[in-house]
């Protein structure tokens, strides 16, 4: 499933990153966001219409399965761009976060998986953080932080 609205998406790997124990509430995910509280509520109840997370008031917000395989999507894009903008386009580590930003709800599955195999399937991106594979699986002895 495509999510069309990119700030929404955003908001997914977000949610996929925080602790288990500790499910977002409204307030946490403005702030991860930076946005505010009435932004964060009113992605999360795009998100929840179109199945991809639920929403317990007071409680948090957690992803469904089809919320995750999203979250996991939008995160291969993101890391697969910023180790193609680092490595091939010698763009410097520190500024490849924002461009892949932009970038990572824009390309088609056919790009990914041709900057996939131009950087030879790599498993994780220039900061260290693993890469889901094509497969929307993590790579083995994945470690790192788990957020675009």
């Amino acid at each position: 499933m495509i999510v069309r609205d990119w700030v929404a998406a955003d908001v997914m790997p977000v949610i996929a990153g925080a602790s288990p124990a500790a499910h977002p509430v409204m307030t946490a995910l403005a702030r991860g966001m930076g946005v505010s509280p009435a932004s964060a509520s009113a992605m999360v109840k795009k998100l929840a219409a179109l199945s991809l997370v639920v929403h317990a008031p007071y409680r948090g917000v957690t992803l469904t399965p089809e919320g995750e395989q999203v979250a996991l999507e939008v995160t291969r894009h993101h890391r697969l761009l910023e180790l193609y903008l680092a490595q091939t386009l010698g763009i410097d580590v520190e500024e490849v976060h924002a461009e892949a930003d932009r970038l990572e709800h824009v390309i088609s599955e056919e790009l990914e998986a041709r900057i996939d195999e131009a950087l030879g399937f790599p498993t994780h991106d220039p900061h260290g953080d693993p890469i889901p594979d094509a497969n929307l699986e993590w790579p083995e002895h994945a470690t790192g932080a788990e957020d675009g």
